[in-house]
């Protein structure tokens, strides 16, 4: 082989072992630095032309109320807290859209639990109450010392664990 082959033999090699290094140090700085949290801002309204007439906005809704439903004795949940864990004291209104838990920023409740998948499980609305249905999860959800497996209704008083995390069905 000539001199300029091995030259070029040794920076290609040389220039793949850097980008090994640097793929590590990436991944690296992702492991202590964790996820990054997006915030979450509206974007501000664009002001109108003069001539267009202004609708009003629609009234904004908190948490529902729900009817009662057939089963007039169970008691109905309208916030979420957390017990235990990092976020002790979190409280989380059960809106009808659902309330999304897990790791990803997405998530109505950003869990900071190793225990956690992105999209762990969610509480929902229908007909009936409201229910909690595990998303697929690596670790599971537990409903007090259940672990669900498919949506199942709760209550207010109910307490679901998710890793570290404990949260409890509130009024």
């Amino acid at each position: 082989m000539s001199e300029l082959t091995l030259t070029v033999i040794r920076l290609g090699l040389l220039a793949l072992l850097w980008i090994f290094v640097f793929s590590i140090v990436g991944v690296l700085r992702g492991d202590l630095y964790g996820t990054r949290v997006l915030t979450r801002s509206r974007p501000k309204p664009q002001p109108r032309p003069a001539r267009e007439p202004v609708a009003k906005p629609p009234k904004a809704t908190g948490p529902i109320t729900p009817r009662p439903s057939r089963a007039s004795g169970r008691r109905i949940p309208t916030m979420l807290t957390v017990t235990a864990g990092s976020l002790t004291g979190t409280t989380v209104s059960l809106i009808e859209t659902g309330v999304l838990l897990g790791r990803n920023p997405e998530c109505t409740l950003v869990l900071n639990d190793d225990f956690a998948s992105g999209r762990h499980a969610r509480v929902f609305h229908r007909d009936t109450g409201w229910f909690v249905e595990d998303l697929g999860s690596t670790n599971g959800t537990f409903l007090g010392n259940n672990k669900l497996t498919q949506p199942t209704q709760v209550e207010v008083g109910s307490t679901l664990r998710i890793g570290k995390t404990t949260f409890e069905l509130r009024k």
